[in-house]
């Protein structure tokens, strides 16, 4: 269980402890860089930031990481990017590098107008033979951020402003893609930095080259992150902030009285103890907005017993969702309904939703005359809850007469073994990489793609496949959506998984910080371009 911390007056070891924590930050602790202490000009100039632990690497091509992302999505710039209405986010997407763009009747042949004045943080111009190579290198380097698009794709140059992308086959969410950080344009230039290598991926994972509002400047394992705005941007909106410092800060009590101080502005991935002490601090909030992270169990569906459809529906009968909602979550999510979350359209709010009914799920579970049943429940510490689930399941199908043993994994072996198909049960979170519903229904579900390319659960049925696989093909959104959802239906009624929650995204911010957007499909992400800081009242 999680608990919240009580909020009184703080205590003198509390003042120590913040005291010295700015003291190492700013240089004064013991065998720590100096880092300048922020003056009252800094304070509203430097947005300040707190995060667990360095990205892996920087390299757009590369990294799948949101972690990664704070620090190359304002890097770089896309060919589209992210609608913001009468400031709220949207899954839609709009020009950014483009200025316009028009598709063939047949959707096979995209060409992007390129917008005028924008420059790469070197001064070069940002022209159709960049957007080239950096496609043509994405597909190369063939990592994670390269599966997102038609391998058969061709990228030509049609004139230095317009770039041409041929598909094959027709992909309906391949304009929602460009938006994607894996779409970042590249500055070709790099290849010629020191160290780049031939693909410049040495360099890339520790430097930016991009056209963005914000570039680089400096990085400090363990210690932080700066960036500064390109001097160069050709953007519509040209940054307040001068400077904005990720700092790498490990501990959750360390981040938190660090906020309450003022030595940071926004405090990421604090547990709910720590966000319910800072809701009740003065010159504090706390965001509570829906992401699309949806949690679910995977049930191994071609290894017996649980290839058995009854068992998986007495399972997903038998789940205690309101305690896993309200003890475990704290009330920072809501229950799944269906496949596809809130928020994304497809969604729909009207397909049947399991509930915790134990007489339904004995009575299933008595028809079918299984027997005796033990299944084995894999889980790891990658997510502070996964523990608590695996204990609540285990007690819901202990009331069915299912004996569950746990086994905690780190979580690269968990991965290996879902890979594999060796498990009974095994918990995950997924987060869709675009704003369509073939990032659940396609990836969760179609048979090609057993184990971690994404049907966890290693579920088959020709009728999905079909259903899912020609929805990918289609143009019209209404067509797409009646397959999206008659598939929806069919794989809540087999219990493909058990679909548990949709969370809650929360950070803890000064109330000081102006102009932050967030935005479903850019967690830990930041529209730092228009965001700037008002001093305290």
């Amino acid at each position: 269980m999680l608990g919240s911390e009580q909020v009184g007056p703080r205590s003198g070891r509390h003042r120590q402890l913040a005291a010295w924590l700015l003291a190492a930050w700013c240089g004064l602790g013991p065998g720590t860089p100096a880092f300048p202490a922020p003056t009252l000009t800094d304070r509203l100039h430097t947005l300040w930031i707190g995060k667990d632990a360095d990205p892996r690497t920087l390299d757009p091509a590369i990294t799948v990481d949101n972690n990664a992302w704070t620090i190359t999505y304002p890097c770089y710039q896309r060919l589209v990017r992210y609608r913001t209405v009468r400031g709220r986010a949207t899954t839609g997407v709009e020009g950014d590098l483009a200025e316009r763009w028009s598709v063939s009747r047949d959707n096979l042949v995209w060409e992007f107008k390129l917008r005028a004045g924008q420059r790469f943080d070197d001064g070069a111009p940002v022209d159709a033979a960049a957007v080239k190579f950096s496609f043509d290198r994405l597909r190369k380097l063939g990592q994670g951020p390269s599966q997102l698009f038609p391998a058969d794709l061709q990228v030509t140059v049609a004139d230095p402003e317009t770039v041409r992308f041929t598909l094959a086959a027709p992909c309906p969410y391949f304009l929602g893609a460009l938006a994607y950080d894996g779409a970042s344009i590249v500055d070709p230039a790099v290849l010629d930095r020191p160290g780049a290598g031939p693909d410049a991926r040495s360099y890339l994972a520790t430097h930016t080259a991009g056209s963005g509002p914000f570039r680089l400047v400096s990085w400090e394992k363990r210690q932080a992150l700066v960036l500064e705005p390109n001097p160069h941007y050709g953007g519509r909106v040209r940054p307040v902030l001068r400077r904005v410092v990720v700092k790498i800060i490990s501990d959750p009590v360390g981040k938190r009285l660090l906020l309450e101080t003022g030595d940071l502005d926004i405090a990421e991935d604090l547990p709910a103890e720590e966000l319910a002490t800072l809701e009740r601090r003065p010159g504090l909030t706390v965001t509570r907005d829906l992401s699309m992270a949806q949690t679910y169990l995977y049930l191994n569906n071609r290894r017996p017993p649980l290839d058995q459809l009854a068992l998986r529906q007495a399972i997903s009968w038998a789940v205690d969702y309101a305690d896993i909602l309200k003890n475990i979550m704290n009330g920072q999510a809501v229950q799944m309904r269906g496949v596809i979350p809130q928020g994304m359209w497809g969604h729909d709010p009207k397909v049947m939703q399991y509930t915790t009914d134990l007489d339904r799920a004995r009575a299933i579970l008595t028809r079918a005359r299984i027997g005796r049943i033990d299944l084995r429940f894999l889980y790891s510490d990658r997510a502070p809850a996964w523990g608590a689930i695996a204990r609540s399941v285990q007690a819901s199908l202990a009331s069915l007469g299912i004996r569950v043993e746990l086994q905690r994994l780190s979580n690269a072996f968990l991965r290996e073994q879902v890979a594999k198909g060796d498990f009974d049960l095994a918990i995950g979170s997924w987060s869709p990489d675009l704003a369509d519903p073939y990032a659940f229904m396609n990836v969760w579900f179609d048979s090609a793609r057993h184990g971690l390319p994404g049907n966890r659960s290693f579920y088959s049925n020709p009728r999905v496949d079909q259903l899912i696989r020609t929805a990918a093909t289609l143009a019209e959104p209404a067509a797409r959506m009646a397959k999206y959802q008659e598939a929806q239906r069919i794989v809540v009624e087999e219990a493909a998984y058990v679909y548990l929650y949709q969370s809650t995204f929360r950070i803890a911010l000064s109330k000081g910080v102006k102009g932050y957007i967030f935005n479903p499909m850019l967690e830990y992400i930041y529209n730092l371009e228009g965001m700037h800081k008002e001093a305290a009242h």
